[in-house]
């Protein structure tokens, strides 16, 4: 049979090999997979998925059921911490008793316990006996000679009792020690001021027209009932001399104001040289010193009948008639000033004023005051900032209550007020006798069961009934001894620096200097050999 011709022979099928079909099948099937996978991870699982993590997680951690353990007296996790909580208060009683080898054991002890929970929190599983009997023995034998040794409860407390009584104790002394030295500091004459003193005195004598400088220029400034009075009683001349300059400084007109010293004999020429050096803006400055003051004896002033009186000055100075219970802080020397209590004397110092503003030398003034002038006492002697708020008291803080006559005419809730910018009708302070009423109260403290120390205390018996309150952004206090509100400072009239950390002092709170010490020209000659700076 003849073949056909190679065009119309029909063509043969090719087979694939069996490999081939296997590696398509199993391309197809990856590629499906991922598709599939992907898919998946864009949906969000479905409530059976998570059920059944949820369920396999809980399984975990179903054994280590931590409050099941601890509330399962049998728990090995609970009597381990137990043992750890005990072991540690012996811990402190050991070293307290200075048996250090035995805190040791117990630290070590105490690390290998918490070491075992630490493990068994981690494989969420609970303890064991079979692996924590070793360590449960071995501290169990350590609190047993705990107790041997008298580590109880008891004698724990009975040792921590007498710790905190040595502390309290230790801490009473240190404050006792620090009080005296900060009063110390706070009494202290800086050499500077000491040397201004000196030097100012030298001037005086020295240069003769300092002393013609004539007093009869200002002679009828000093009775003129429609200028604006004020009088500080101070011996330190640098702080008086702020006071006057702040005043001038802030004052819409200052040749309206007349301020009236009154200092000691020691620094009496001092100060007549510095106010005749130095002007302030036209503001009139007399000064006197208070023995110069004629009806200033002990037959009229009771006080100074007392100050005279030696057991007095022992009280102030060693406090050896009260065992030194009396607070250091009311055995200043200045107590025994007579500068300081001629604030109840105001009318005699100036008999032919009708009013007067009281500053303390420890004040500031950055607002302009001469509206002080203007406020209505409605009838009373005395205008003052009250201080019954906050950090300061009332009557029942500074008066003994225990004393029939204080119990009987005062109210222990009264509220307390501050000297130091004091407004004075001079008027009715005459007509109502209010020297007179001091004098009586005075007198009936010379044995000093009605009050200890000081002025304030016979200030609020003698004008109580008498005072009327100012505004109390007149008179901001405390800036001499704890932190005031930034705005209050900057909306006062008066800031007073009462307290011991004087502005001139070195513990005086640096915060609070830059205020008084911008009226301070420490480029004056006179401070600069002094080295004030």
């Amino acid at each position: 049979m003849r073949r056909q011709r190679p065009e119309f022979r029909r063509q043969v099928r090719r087979r694939f090999s069996g490999m081939f079909w296997l590696t398509l099948c199993g391309g197809f099937a990856v590629l499906m997979l991922i598709v599939l996978l992907s898919r998946e991870s864009t949906k969000p699982r479905s409530r059976s998925v998570l059920s059944k993590s949820s369920y396999g997680h809980d399984k975990v951690i179903e054994g280590l059921n931590i409050t099941a353990e601890m509330l399962n007296p049998d728990s090995i996790t609970r009597q381990l911490n137990d043992q750890i909580s005990l072991a540690k208060a012996f811990v402190v009683i050991a070293k307290e008793s200075n048996n250090l080898q035995f805190a040791w054991e117990l630290s070590a002890q105490i690390r290998n316990s918490q070491i075992l929970l630490s493990n068994a929190a981690l494989r969420r599983t609970p303890l064991t006996l079979q692996e924590s009997e070793t360590a449960v023995k071995d501290m169990a034998l350590l609190l047993f000679q705990a107790q041997q040794l008298h580590y109880d409860s008891a004698t724990m407390i009975m040792r921590l009792k007498t710790r905190i009584q040595d502390l309290e104790e230790q801490t009473s002394s240190v404050m006792e020690k620090s009080n005296k030295y900060g009063q110390i500091a706070a009494e202290e004459v800086p050499k500077s001021l000491y040397c201004l003193g000196v030097r100012l005195t030298t001037e005086w004598f020295k240069h003769s027209d300092l002393q013609k400088k004539s007093q009869t220029q200002i002679e009828a400034k000093l009775k003129d009932n429609n200028l604006h009075h004020f009088c500080v009683f101070s011996d330190n001349i640098l702080a008086t001399s702020v006071v006057i300059n702040s005043t001038a400084s802030n004052s819409l007109n200052p040749a309206k104001l007349v301020f009236h010293l009154v200092t000691d004999e020691v620094n009496f020429h001092a100060m007549k040289a510095w106010f005749s050096m130095n002007s302030f803006r036209g503001v009139t400055v007399d000064v006197q010193k208070f023995e110069d003051f004629t009806w200033l004896n002990s037959s009229y002033v009771p006080v100074l009948k007392q100050l005279q009186d030696s057991d007095t000055q022992n009280y102030y100075f060693s406090g050896s008639n009260d065992g030194g219970k009396t607070p250091i802080k009311f055995r200043n020397p200045k107590y025994l000033s007579m500068l300081n209590h001629l604030r109840f004397y105001i009318p005699e110092v100036f008999p032919s004023l009708k009013k007067l503003v009281f500053l303390d030398d420890d004040v500031v003034v950055q607002k302009d005051i001469s509206g002080l002038f203007n406020v209505d006492l409605n009838g009373n002697v005395n205008g003052a900032v009250e201080t019954c708020t906050e950090t300061f008291h009332r009557y029942h803080k500074y008066l003994n209550y225990s004393h029939p006559l204080i119990r009987a005419h005062f109210d222990p809730d009264a509220c307390g007020w501050a000297f130091g910018m004091n407004v004075f009708d001079l008027v009715e302070w005459r007509k109502r006798n209010v020297t007179g009423i001091y004098h009586y109260w005075q007198e009936k403290n010379v044995d000093r069961s009605l009050w200890k120390l000081g002025t304030l205390p016979p200030g609020l018996l003698t004008f109580y009934g008498l005072t009327e309150a100012l505004d109390p952004r007149w008179h901001v206090l405390g800036l001499g001894y704890t932190n005031v509100d930034a705005q209050v400072i900057e909306n006062g009239a008066v800031l007073h620096f009462n307290g011991n950390l004087k502005p001139w002092l070195k513990i005086g709170m640096e915060k609070y200097k830059p205020l008084w010490e911008k009226y301070v020209d420490y480029s004056h000659p006179m401070l600069e050999r002094c080295n004030f700076h």
